[in-house]
């Protein structure tokens, strides 16, 4: 698929940035005039991987998140959530609901809910390397004039 347009911002894994995260990347989509509910679907997909990452991926220290977005041919969105922390062991295990990792305040629905509002969600974490989500979605839209 084409790439028609992109960002990524940089900011530290410190939980005040994950509106921060989420409101950017809901600007940038803007651009596909998506439905109310696609805009609040990718809302919230960013902020489960941007908490994900602060609190699983760098747990009790400050680290570098990546949140990076591609509007592709088709009304496609990309967003893609990037950490350097400490990987994900078992991936199939962390995709299960319920799991957590966290503590009792954790739901462990991050991935879940990640993947219920994708129509592709993909995973690649290496232990002590980091994780990277990747969340590819339709967006539908409101109207036409979409990528014009």
């Amino acid at each position: 698929m084409q790439i028609l347009n992109r960002m990524s911002v940089r900011f530290d894994s410190r939980s005040v940035n994950e509106a921060f995260a989420r409101m950017t990347v809901a600007a940038f989509v803007a651009q596909l005039d998506p439905t109310l509910e696609e805009l609040n679907d990718i809302k919230t997909v960013v902020s489960e991987a941007v908490t994900n990452a602060i609190v699983h991926g760098y747990r009790d220290q400050v680290g570098e998140i990546l949140v990076s977005a591609r509007l592709l041919e088709g009304n496609f969105i990309e967003i893609k959530v990037k950490d350097h922390g400490c990987g994900i062991p078992n991936i199939d295990q962390a995709r299960q609901p319920l799991f957590t990792t966290g503590n009792s305040e954790r739901s462990g629905m991050g991935f879940t809910i990640m993947e219920s509002f994708s129509d592709k969600l993909k995973i690649r974490s290496s232990v002590g390397r980091g994780t990277t989500v990747t969340m590819l979605r339709k967006i539908t839209g409101r109207g036409t004039g979409a990528n014009d």
